[in-house]
């Protein structure tokens, strides 16, 4: 949530974090600006899979709305992340999508994946937020 600080104290996990540091927490609207941005020419502007640049790839964006029911009904939150950040069992050569990780690594905050306090780059801790609310048939 915007304007809400996260104390962060201790933990080996959030050590790179900086231990009791405050940390600001991105939220959805942080995702849904980056979403704009970088992912709605492809994804479409709902994440449907639809964007203007869809119809030229050679494979088609995932429809994004739907991945908590595809899962099952839980949100693949590290799948999600791991695919977003750049997963490098699918480097470059295996996917049309860019990767996004390299630079974010310097602004990182504690996300919880998978039960685990995880460091994760800002922009796509906002960006899994705005993810998990255009859920669809969950």
């Amino acid at each position: 949530m915007r304007g809400i600080f996260l104390t962060v104290c201790g933990g080996v996990s959030l050590a790179v974090l900086a231990a009791c540091a405050e940390v600001s927490m991105p939220d959805r609207t942080d995702g849904a600006a980056f979403f704009a941005t970088n992912c709605a020419s492809c994804h479409g502007a709902n994440g449907q899979g639809n964007g203007k640049l869809a119809t030229g790839l050679p494979v088609p964006p995932a429809d994004l709305t739907r991945l908590t029911r595809d899962n099952g009904g839980t949100f693949p939150a590290a799948r999600a992340l791991s695919y977003i950040y750049g997963d490098p069992r699918n480097a470059h050569n295996v996917r049309v999508m860019p990767e996004f990780g390299g630079a974010m690594e310097e602004d990182l905050v504690p996300v919880e994946i998978d039960g685990i306090m995880t460091p994760t780059p800002r922009v796509l801790a906002g960006l899994l937020d705005y993810l998990k609310s255009i859920q669809v048939g969950s």
